[in-house]
């Protein structure tokens, strides 16, 4: 007599920054949970919010992979890989296109980096045949509002001169006319959508330049230039004020804002991604979901990967076990989430140098435990603690 199926796993993992991408944690925690739970039925649904490994979650719902030359953050060429649905769905990622892991020797360059090759990657996959072009935002180098991925779409962004600026808030900062019109019509009949957990708007203390232009490398002196170029630019390329005060504008550097200036729905990153993924006919099947990210932090809650699969899961009433490199939530915390088990690298990791060298081994001895754990099929208790709001 064939013995029955164990329980329904779901693992549905983000990033493990630096270390692991999606796809590589949920297959460390399967080989331990097969392991110690060879009955159990493991279905792998890699996740992102809309920064690194957006593509690959598309990948890995079924997306056939598309490469494309463009221009990187600094000028130089290189070539950017995305995914194309069968639906004509395109999923890009700014990531790696224009982003800090595209920066050449991981060199910040501030006043220079821009975001071309984005719009040279989006006009690409309209030919392609792309009727929706979906953008994730995450992992921006540059602070330029948008105006390369603009003149990459084919606007025209000219200076007093009526030549065409250069890129970063430095060329930006030059920026006397503009026409959108060309960038327009090349999208014609196209559903844009900014993916991104940013819901900060373009200018002001929560703005692009005073939350993320740190980041960007720029130094606090020189965060009220950069703030005053993008408040010109604005009022130049969005002189009715319809766009810098949305929330997501100021994603990216100010890249949704040029997205919005044609014509981008803002939607949550995660959302986009799980939709993308197919998250809740998988979650219709399963016992059990397991999730998680390199940190787990106060961040996480805020409407990141890991934070909407749970809050997915309670509401099916499931149970949700998070692993991550370090956890840094409160038992509360992690309730109020609607996580019930926590497991963190550093807690079997010799130390933080030891976690960082072998994070798969790592999660596949963590991937044993949870499989000694695993409620029968069928059993799994609902969770009790309240989903996020």
């Amino acid at each position: 007599m064939t013995p029955p199926p164990g329980p329904h796993v779901l693992l549905a993992p983000d990033k493990f920054k630096g270390t692991l991408t999606a796809a590589e944690v949920a297959a460390a925690l399967s080989r331990g949970i097969a392991a110690t739970a060879p009955a159990a039925v493991l279905t792998a649904c890699p996740i992102a919010d809309g920064g690194e490994g957006t593509v690959d979650a598309a990948l890995a719902a079924g997306g056939t992979p598309r490469s494309t030359g463009i221009t990187g953050p600094t000028e130089e060429a290189r070539t950017a890989h995305w995914a194309l649905g069968e639906d004509g769905t395109a999923v890009l990622e700014l990531a790696q296109a224009v982003g800090l892991q595209a920066l050449p020797r991981n060199e910040l360059a501030p006043w220079t980096a821009g975001t071309r090759g984005l719009g040279e990657l989006i006009a690409a996959a309209v030919p392609a045949g792309a009727r929706t072009v979906v953008v994730g935002l995450g992992g921006s180098a540059s602070t330029d509002a948008g105006a390369g991925l603009l003149q990459g779409l084919g606007a025209h962004l000219r200076d007093a001169e009526g030549a065409e600026i250069g890129p970063g808030p430095a060329g930006l900062a030059a920026l006397a006319a503009a026409d959108l019109s060309p960038a327009r019509a090349a999208l014609d009949g196209v559903t844009l959508i900014c993916a991104s957990d940013v819901t900060s708007p373009l200018l002001g203390p929560e703005g692009a330049t005073a939350v993320f232009g740190p980041q960007k490398g720029l130094a606090d002196a020189e965060l009220p230039e950069v703030e005053a170029v993008l408040a010109r630019a604005a009022a130049i390329l969005d002189p009715g004020s319809h766009h810098a005060e949305t929330p997501g504008a100021g994603a990216a550097g100010g890249t949704g804002f040029a997205l919005m200036l044609l014509g981008a729905e803002a939607a949550s990153g995660a959302d986009v991604v799980l939709d993308l993924a197919g998250f809740d006919t998988r979650l219709a099947a399963a016992d059990v979901v397991i999730t998680g990210e390199g940190k787990l932090d106060r961040q996480t809650l805020q409407g990141k990967g890991p934070a909407e699969v749970a809050r997915r899961a309670v509401a099916a009433g499931l149970p949700v076990i998070a692993v991550a490199g370090t956890n840094q939530l409160d038992d509360a915390a992690l309730a109020g989430a609607g996580i019930t088990a926590a497991h963190e690298l550093l807690a079997v990791a010799a130390d933080l140098e030891d976690a960082l060298a072998r994070p798969a081994e790592l999660l596949e001895g963590i991937g044993r435990e949870i499989g000694r754990s695993l409620p029968t099929a069928g059993d799994a208790a609902p969770a009790e603690p309240a989903p996020l709001p």
